[in-house]
C-alpha cells in the first residue's frame, strides 16, 4: 500500500478540445511536477493529456524500493488504456526513464509518434552501485540536475539501491529492442547532462528503425530539461512534430 502522495506529484488527466492524446511520463525517482509545464502547454494546444504517477514515485523512497520495472510498465499500460477511449491517436512523451518507458510504448503500442527527452537506454555504469555489497541501502538522490537558477525538481533525496538494479535491467531490455521501433521519433538531448550521458540519445537515434527521426541538442539545459532553459524549444518542436505526423 503506497503512502500519501507528495503535493505536486499527483497524476493528472487533462481533457482536450481535439481528438489527439499525449501520454506524458516522468523519470526515475522524479514526479509529475517535472512534466507539468510541458503537459499544460500541450493541453493549451488542444490535446488530451494523461500524465500518470509511476508506482512507488511521489511518496517515499521506501515505497519505490518495493517496486520492479514491471510495475512502472504497468503504470504506463494503465495510463495508455485510460487515455485511449478519449482520442483517435496517441503520442507518447517522456523524460529520462520516462523516455525509456516511451520507447517501451513505441515497441508495444500502435502510437503515432514518440518524443524522448534525455532518455536512458544504457546506464550500465550504475551497476557497481548494487553489485557492491558495501554500498548502502539508499544512495544520494539524482534530482534537480537543472541549469536554470532557483528551480527545484520534486524528487527523492535518496535512491533505493534495489531500484538502481531495476532501471539498469529495464534499460538493458529496451536497448535490445530498439530496432522494433518504426513510428516517427523526436529525440531531445542536453549537451551537458549529469545523470544520463548524452551518448544515450545518439544510440537511440542510430538503432531505431523509424524512417522519420530527428535528434535535437539542447545547449542550455541539464538533465531535467523540462524545467530548464530550453523548455520553449521542447514545447515548440514537440508541437511541430505532432502536427507533422497526424
Amino acid at each position: 500500500m503506497e503512502q500519501n502522495i507528495l503535493k505536486g506529484a499527483e497524476a493528472e488527466f487533462l481533457k482536450g478540445s481535439n481528438d489527439i492524446g499525449v501520454l506524458v511520463i516522468h523519470g526515475f525517482t522524479g514526479t509529475t511536477q517535472s512534466m507539468r509545464l510541458v503537459a499544460n502547454s500541450l493541453h493549451k494546444n488542444g490535446f488530451t493529456v494523461n500524465m500518470p504517477r509511476l508506482k512507488g514515485h511521489g511518496t517515499t523512497p521506501e515505497d519505490m524500493e518495493s517496486c520492479t520495472y514491471n510495475d512502472w510498465k504497468k503504470s504506463v499500460n494503465d495510463a495508455y488504456d485510460e487515455l485511449k477511449p478519449f482520442v483517435k491517436e496517441i503520442f507518447v512523451l517522456g523524460l529520462s526513464m520516462g523516455g525509456t518507458l516511451t520507447l517501451y510504448s513505441a515497441i508495444n503500442f500502435p502510437i503515432k509518434g514518440a518524443i524522448i527527452i534525455n532518455g536512458a537506454v544504457d546506464v550500465t555504469f550504475m551497476e557497481e552501485i548494487y553489485k557492491n555489497p558495501d554500498s548502502p541501502r539508499f544512495i544520494d538522490g539524482i534530482g534537480s540536475d537543472i541549469k536554470k537558477e532557483g528551480v527545484i525538481e520534486l524528487a527523492y533525496e535518496k535512491t533505493p539501491k534495489k531500484s538502481v538494479k531495476e532501471i539498469v535491467n529495464f534499460t538493458n531490455e529496451i536497448r535490445k529492442e530498439l530496432n522494433k521501433i518504426v513510428c516517427p521519433i523526436l529525440i531531445f538531448s542536453s549537451t551537458e547532462d549529469h545523470v544520463v550521458p548524452p551518448v544515450n540519445a545518439k544510440y537511440i537515434y542510430n538503432h531505431v528503425s523509424s524512417q522519420s527521426k530527428e535528434l535535437i541538442e539542447l545547449e542550455n539545459s541539464y538533465h531535467v530539461a523540462t524545467l530548464d532553459n530550453d523548455l520553449d524549444i521542447i514545447v515548440s518542436k514537440t508541437l511541430e512534430f505532432i502536427q507533422a505526423n497526424l
